[in-house]
């Protein structure tokens, strides 16, 4: 799979631009959201080939809108990597059962983040 736009999720805008230049900076493009809805609809009219998606936003969370994502045939193969303070075990485990693929701890470095664009190529 080759990776060239990549959405990322968060309703922070601190973490979202964080995560933003971290990823235009390895030379990808970034298309950013700041809600699950928001998110929903850019998976459909960007067609990201991976998605950073935060878990705890308002409104809809990250597990709801990737459980939308992973349902829609149109977005259902684009990878869900979630960034959240979250890291528990359970934590892990419940993410993957929403249909997320990975799963990245903040505070993360940005190696974290290219390891697993890497990981998805």
């Amino acid at each position: 799979m080759s990776i060239n736009k990549i959405l990322v999720v968060d309703d922070s805008t601190v973490d979202r631009m964080n995560i933003k230049n971290i990823i235009q900076d390895a030379g990808y493009e970034v298309v950013d959201a700041s809600s699950g809805q928001d998110a929903i609809e850019k998976s459909s009219s960007e067609k990201p080939d991976l998605i950073f998606m935060d878990v705890v936003m308002q409104q809809m969370d990250g597990y709801q809108a990737c459980r939308e994502i992973t349902h829609n045939e149109a977005t259902k193969d684009i990878p869900i990597v979630f960034v959240t303070s979250k890291g528990q075990k359970a934590d892990r485990m419940w993410a993957e059962m929403q249909g997320g693929k990975a799963l990245v701890q903040k505070p993360y470095t940005p190696d974290q983040i290219i390891e697993q664009i890497n990981h998805f190529k």
